[in-house]
């Protein structure tokens, strides 16, 4: 499978000192790449397409991507210093974002390798990358042309207010991907926004009447919720005492297409309601696990790990 989008440097929050003074931790991050080093971990074989900066931490990401087993090749450089988050953390654990974009803005069509996508069985891509620049047409060309050589596309409509100059600018190219879809994840919190109801039920019937074939709904403690071929359930969550929720929906996501491209070359084809239950029962315990520790890429779990349990 195939990530495309953005790798970051999360400037995470990891306590306070003893003046009260907020820490923070250099963490690789950006939600494709963090799929791609999710489903990796979990024994996929991955690549990722994106740009980072001719810098310390642009070297650092390409490195850690590297030591994940994930291929770099589509992994571009500019001159652009590499993009960072800062993500600051409640008492609850939950997260706040502020983006200092970069050089993952200025990945552009003409560095997208239509070859190595007719050879992969997933494209992933989330909306961040359609947020701005060259970035944004890339990422639809990315999908088109994965779409039109039978690939599986998947899409992840994670919405970050502050880099949107408005709501409505944010529903406009959030949905406008959707056509090339088969596969899409989201969290509760977007439904509304992508489908005008908070209501699962009535989101996902939406979705699946646009074409999209697999709906999966992350509801945080909750579980996950599913339709595929006009069928709906509930997974359980695991719980799990939750030190920072960053990178748990892509760890989540990485861990059911791990489980989906060992189906074969059509992950979708056959599926079962039954097969699809056990792959998010998988996908959910990953994410309980990454809940439980410090940073996004750096929390992910091993197969061995989820395996032990």
């Amino acid at each position: 499978m195939t990530t495309i989008g953005e790798v970051l440097i999360d400037l995470t929050q990891t306590g306070v000192n003893d003046q009260n003074v907020p820490m923070l931790a250099a963490n690789p991050g950006g939600a494709p790449a963090n799929v791609a080093v999710a489903a990796a971990r979990l024994g996929a074989q991955t690549a990722f397409c994106g740009k980072v900066g001719r810098d310390g931490f642009g070297s650092y990401l390409s490195q850690v991507l590297q030591e994940n087993g994930v291929n770099v090749s589509g992994l571009h450089t500019s001159k652009t210093p590499t993009t960072m988050a800062v993500v600051t953390l409640s008492q609850e654990g939950e997260r706040s974002f502020r983006f200092v974009r970069g050089a993952d803005v200025e990945l552009c069509p003409e560095e997208i390798d239509i070859r190595s996508l007719a050879n992969t069985k997933v494209l992933h891509f989330g909306s961040v990358s359609l947020t701005a620049g060259a970035a944004r047409s890339a990422t639809i060309f990315a999908a088109r042309q994965a779409r039109q050589q039978g690939v599986l596309v998947s899409y992840d409509p994670n919405y970050r207010a502050s880099l949107w100059e408005s709501e409505e600018d944010a529903v406009e190219w959030m949905r406008n991907p959707l056509p090339l879809v088969d596969l899409i994840k989201l969290s509760e919190e977007e439904l509304p926004l992508l489908t005008g109801t908070a209501d699962p039920e009535a989101a996902s019937q939406h979705l699946e009447d646009s074409g999209i074939k697999l709906v999966l709904i992350t509801m945080g403690e909750k579980g996950a919720f599913y339709r595929w071929q006009g069928k709906t359930g509930v997974v359980p969550g695991v719980a799990t005492s939750v030190a920072d929720t960053n990178g748990a929906g892509d760890t989540f996501l990485g861990a059911a297409l791990s489980r989906l491209t060992a189906r074969g070359d059509r992950p979708l084809e056959k599926l079962t309601a039954e097969e699809l239950e056990k792959v998010l029962a998988f996908a959910n315990r990953a994410a309980s696990i990454t809940c439980s520790r410090s940073g996004a890429i750096p929390a992910m779990p091993t197969l061995d790990e989820l395996e032990e349990e």
